[in-house]
């Protein structure tokens, strides 16, 4: 069966909106992700299905199915590999990789990317802290809360981000926000939900709610009860 790139990112759209959601995953959500139109999406649903790769039910949303999860978790490990080459190897930035890697992770061949793998030393994570599924499709997760659940006082460090713009993530580099960074969380403020946080090194920075949506700490500290 052949499946073209199209179908691929479809695939990878649909296993990751799925994901983060915690349920099947809707048109107009698949539309959103691949800066398309419903009725579009509609259209290679229909292709996929006819492939065995998803199940649709109208207005109920698709899910995939066992090899339509196969063929997403491969497109998704190969990606986040190439991210750790082009940035571990190549010296490109963390905002500099994702348009690159989307065109690499289509590249055939299970020898390569086992080899890739090898090479890199099997990571288990890709520059922006998002899990690298291994050779087998399984998963390592790590346990992490987005700095907009952390109450003053707690403390975490930087492990990932659900915003991989670039806009986003050079934004988190002149502020000093990248992976492994330090934060106390000192205040929150109801008027518009931002928060007021010191880093490691003394600075104390406000970061918008925006930001405090999109960034993944491990905490250091317990909460204060």
């Amino acid at each position: 069966m052949t499946i073209t790139q199209a179908e691929e990112n479809h695939l990878k759209a649909i296993f990751k909106i799925a994901e983060k959601e915690d349920k099947p995953a809707l048109t107009n959500a698949i539309a959103a992700a691949m800066h398309t139109t419903a009725a579009s999406v509609t259209d290679m649903l229909k292709r996929l299905a006819d492939k065995n790769l998803i199940v649709y039910e109208k207005y109920r949303g698709v899910q995939l199915t066992g090899e339509g999860n196969r063929i997403a978790t491969a497109l998704i490990r190969k990606h986040r590999l190439w991210e750790v080459f082009l940035t571990e190897k190549l010296g490109f930035a963390w905002d500099e990789v994702h348009d690159m890697a989307e065109q690499l992770e289509h590249v055939q061949g299970e020898h390569l990317v086992s080899r890739l793998d090898t090479f890199l030393g099997h990571p288990k994570f890709d520059p922006h802290g998002d899990p690298i599924p291994d050779a087998e499709g399984r998963w390592t997760y790590r346990k992490q809360s987005l700095l907009t659940t952390l109450l003053p006082g707690d403390r975490g460090a930087v492990t990932g981000v659900d915003d991989h713009s670039a806009a986003f993530l050079q934004y988190l580099d002149q502020l000093g926000l990248g992976l492994g960074a330090e934060l106390e969380l000192l205040e929150r403020f109801p008027y518009d939900h931002s928060v007021r946080v010191r880093t490691r090194d003394g600075r104390e920075l406000v970061l918008s709610e925006k930001v405090t949506k999109n960034l993944y700490l491990n905490i250091l500290s317990d909460r204060e009860s």
